[in-house]
């Protein structure tokens, strides 16, 4: 026997929910991250130049924006090439991309992943951003890829060069 209760509770659990802050946060962090690797793709895809400190700190996180910031201050010092010597968000010094795919993951408040995936000149390559939100700003707090097997952050590249990541 179906009473207004159950009637009641079969219609809520019907209804469809309607988007939260997450659902919010999730598109925001994807647009952040759909910018960044709109800028590699076609001919004319020129990507992100972490030439500078605004650019870089643009990008990342302040934490690890300071030790890329501190790395390249050092080897320009030591006329020596940085740590990161190439870009990390194709894992490689060039590029030839012509679509990637994204798939965002939500990891806590204010924290997601994102794992882009594309053919970088016909090979295979999947680049995971850990993101962090701070303010209203979504930035890079790591990039790991894959190196004969074995995952290698960017965090990791600068542990013995510049100091504690």
């Amino acid at each position: 026997m179906l009473t207004r209760r159950t009637l009641l509770i079969a219609a809520v659990c019907a209804m469809p929910m309607a988007p939260g802050p997450a659902g919010a946060e999730d598109a925001a962090a994807r647009a952040f991250v759909a910018a960044i690797y709109e800028t590699y793709v076609g001919r004319d895809g020129n990507g992100i130049m972490l030439d500078d400190e605004k650019a870089i700190r643009r990008h990342f996180e302040p934490g690890l924006a300071a030790l890329i910031v501190k790395d390249q201050k050092n080897a320009e010092r030591r006329n020596e090439a940085p740590a990161l010597d190439g870009d990390p968000f194709v894992d490689g010094q060039d590029w030839d991309i012509a679509a990637y795919t994204i798939a965002m993951a939500d990891t806590g408040p204010g924290k997601a992943t994102a794992t882009v995936s594309f053919d970088n000149a016909g090979k295979p390559t999947t680049v995971v951003l850990e993101l962090v939100k701070i303010k209203n700003d979504w930035r890079i707090s790591d990039i790991t890829w894959q190196h004969d097997g074995k995952p290698e952050t960017l965090r990791s590249l600068f542990i013995h060069r510049v100091g504690a990541a």
